[in-house]
């Protein structure tokens, strides 16, 4: 008998356990495109426009993304979800318009006004996801409708109430310097000016970061996105879950409209409209997908980021206003193209 010992051959592993690569893990969170699409609009603008470099310029930049970046959240926790809001951008006017006028028609305290409008807000959202619950029409279709009631609605009140196309001037009413100071007022850092919108997005965005990831309602609109049959078989509450969502939407769209409201005293109108896809291709550039279950509230940010940058950028270029859109086109196309690549090569190195 031989008193060699064969070697037993080393074990199989299994490539569902195998490690990522720290490069594959990166590469993998929704963000990652979104981060280095940010990184390369700001270096561009950067190179090309020097005052775009000052601490101010960055600042208003800052201050341009964080309304944007307020709607951006619930806008992208919705698509998450499995749904779109294309009323999003005319909402903010509606509250602002609703806040200001009635306080205004009615001589009451500013704050019953606001009070008023965030009724209206939220009852817009109520109303778009109830109705996309109930007849199962799908959303593009039904806040289509939302956005052209209220577009009609912005212009042909305010044009009867007060017979002009902007909100009249409520500095004089009571509350209104309470309600500019909650919304609207601003602090001093080293010499450069924040306004509180700034500060108020970061919460906002922190808030949604949490509740995705760390809580069960987060889950939930992962799976309702992903399959709402599959999550309403395992019993998740997908009716309320998007109710929730839409209604979210209307919670930021008035507080974002109380922000415009009180800096600039007024409101037009006709204003917002087109905003909705703003806020849209700010949350794809993010890493959310359009067909539901993936992407990320700090993607979505980094997205209202880039889109700042995109139109501070090219003021302080200096180039010719008529090719604004199409510079912003072009380049929010090549940060979504990349962002695609990225993604693209994190699914090709799993």
């Amino acid at each position: 008998m031989s008193d060699t010992i064969e070697a037993s051959p080393p074990p199989m592993l299994d490539e569902r356990v195998g490690r990522k690569s720290a490069l594959s893990r990166v590469f993998g969170r929704p963000e990652a495109g979104s981060i280095a699409g940010a990184i390369i609009i700001y270096l561009f603008f950067f190179a090309v426009a020097p005052s775009f470099r000052n601490a101010s310029s960055f600042s208003s930049t800052l201050y341009v993304s964080s309304t944007y970046g307020l709607m951006v959240a619930p806008v992208a926790l919705l698509m998450i979800g499995g749904e779109f809001d294309l009323s999003a951008g005319v909402a903010v006017t509606s509250s602002a318009l609703c806040a200001s006028i009635f306080s205004y028609e009615f001589t009451t305290n500013v704050w019953v006004g606001v009070l008023v409008a965030l009724a209206l807000s939220l009852f817009v959202g109520f109303l778009n996801g109830w109705l996309v619950v109930k007849t199962g029409i799908p959303s593009f279709l039904v806040t289509l409708g939302m956005f052209f009631m209220l577009q009609g609605l912005n212009l042909a009140l305010t044009q009867t109430l007060t017979n002009q196309v902007a909100s009249p001037s409520i500095s004089n009413i009571q509350g209104f310097a309470s309600a500019q100071h909650v919304f609207a007022s601003s602090f001093t850092v080293g010499g450069v000016n924040i306004r509180t919108s700034i500060v108020y997005w970061i919460v906002v965005v922190a808030i949604a970061t949490w509740i995705l990831l760390r809580t069960r309602v987060g889950n939930w609109i992962f799976s309702v996105g992903g399959s709402a049959p599959s999550a309403r078989a395992v019993g998740v509450p997908v009716g309320r879950m998007k109710i929730g969502l839409f209604m979210s939407v209307g919670l930021l769209a008035w507080f974002t409209g109380m922000i415009t409201l009180f800096q600039f005293n007024t409101i037009q109108s006709g204003q917002g409209v087109g905003n909705e896809f703003v806020y849209i291709i700010a949350a794809v550039v993010g890493g959310c997908l359009l067909t539901g279950g993936y992407g990320s509230a700090v993607g979505a940010a980094l997205g209202a980021l880039i889109f700042g940058m995109v139109n501070q950028g090219i003021v302080y270029a200096g180039w010719d206003p008529d090719w604004f859109t199409f510079f912003v086109g072009a380049l929010l196309l090549g940060v979504i193209l990349f962002n695609t690549y990225i993604r693209r090569r994190a699914e090709a190195n799993r």
